[in-house]
């Protein structure tokens, strides 16, 4: 076997393992929790699963607070979901941004 087809085997094998690696976080769940009045949980496919509001939290005048609190943890959910999906890439391809295809 030459060189090339010993790199394209292993190419292939890092795909098969990255594709089920991503499927295992796309069902991992990422729970956040912001100044004790909102939670959020997403899954790694980035859907979100659930809000819980804190019911002494829903007064007419903390209706922005409420609401810039929630987008905090969505965005920080997210954040924390691309995290692993680059710690995913580097574990399996050894280099950050994984192997661009």
């Amino acid at each position: 076997m030459n060189q090339m087809q010993q790199m394209l085997m292993q190419a292939q094998r890092m795909q098969r393992e990255l594709a089920k690696a991503q499927a295992a976080l796309a069902t991992q769940e990422f729970k956040v929790s912001k100044a004790g009045i909102v939670e959020v949980v997403l899954l790694g496919d980035r859907s979100v699963q659930s809000i819980s509001i804190d019911p002494d939290a829903l007064e007419p005048d903390s209706k922005e607070m409420v609401e810039e609190t929630i987008v905090l943890a969505i965005n920080e959910a997210l954040a924390q979901i691309d995290e692993a999906n680059e710690k995913i890439q580097e574990e399996i391809t050894g280099q950050k941004g994984g192997l661009g295809f």
